[in-house]
Order: C-alpha cells, then structure tokens, then sequence
C-alpha cells in the first residue's frame, strides 16, 4: 500500500492559480471599468451643475432688465402723475382763500394728488400681479428649483438608460 500525500496534485495547484489570476484580473478590470464609470458620472454631474448655475444666472440677467424696465415705467409714471397733479392744483389756485368754506391749498393738493394717484393705481397693480408667483392664491405655477429639479432627474435617467444600453450591447 502506497502512501498518498494530502494535499492538491500539481494539476490541480495549475488550476487554482489560474483560477485564482482570473478572478484578480478580472476583478482589477471590473473595477477600472466601474472606476471610469464613476468618474463619466461625475464630471457629468459637474458640467449639469454648470447648465444649472448658467441657467440662474440668465434668468437673474432676465429679473434685472424686468426689473429696470418696471422702474424707468414708474418714474415716467409718477413724472406724469406729478405734472397733473401740480396742473390740478394750479388750475384750482383761483378758488384757494376766497372766502368762507373754500378750500384750503392743503386740502386742493390732497385732494389732486388723491385724483390723480387712485388713477395711475390700476395700472401699477397690474404691473405688480406680473411679479405674482401664484402661490398665495394657489395657482401652482413650477418655480426654477422645481424646474431645475426635473432638468437633473431627467438627465440621470438618460445617463443610466445610456449605460444599461452600453452592457447589453457588449
């Protein structure tokens, strides 16, 4: 009876050690693979970031020249509110002191300026609804982080339908 010795042949030791370089080279190339997939999804993720910040920057650039426009219309607005009011009051100087119960020159310009003001007020707040977001009367309007919001869980969803697509294919 031959004594047999415990342990693998030397075929069987081949074979360990290939399976054993297999599983680390591939396991090194799974993980470079999956680095650089990571690293795709970053520097999307940042150039998204980008899109988005140039994106409120526009939209700061679009508020401020509103913004400006709506300021130069109510300082033509009050220029011509106060030139028919001081119009009003010189028109009604005749009457002011004449007697008893005319009017007094406070009462002429109070009552000018409330004529001429309550008559440029609609105007105002209509200009002044445009600013509205709605969401005090519950009109539900979709505000830019909302927006912005659905700009990236689209671009995500893109991004990994893209690489689902890159493994079936390969």
């Amino acid at each position: 009876m031959k004594h047999t010795k415990a342990g693998l042949t030397r075929r069987g030791k081949v074979a360990v050690a290939v399976a054993g370089v297999a599983i680390a080279g591939g396991g090194t190339i799974w993980w470079n693979v999956h680095q650089a997939g990571v690293e795709a999804d970053r520097k999307q993720a940042a150039a998204l970031q980008v899109q988005m910040k140039q994106l409120e920057l526009e939209e700061m650039r679009i508020r401020n020249a509103q913004a400006s426009t709506d300021k130069q219309a109510a300082a033509a607005s009050a220029g011509r509110i106060q030139a028919a009011v001081d119009k009003c009051v010189k028109d009604s100087a005749s009457q002011i002191g004449k007697g008893y119960g005319s009017p007094s020159r406070s009462s002429v310009v109070a009552d000018c300026k409330q004529q001429y003001e309550t008559a440029g007020t609609p105007g105002m707040k209509a200009a002044g609804s445009a600013w509205d977001t709605g969401e005090e009367e519950g009109g539900g309007g979709i505000n830019s982080s909302a927006l912005l919001g659905l700009v990236a869980g689209g671009g995500l969803a893109v991004a990994l339908f893209a690489r689902k697509g890159k493994k079936v294919d390969a």
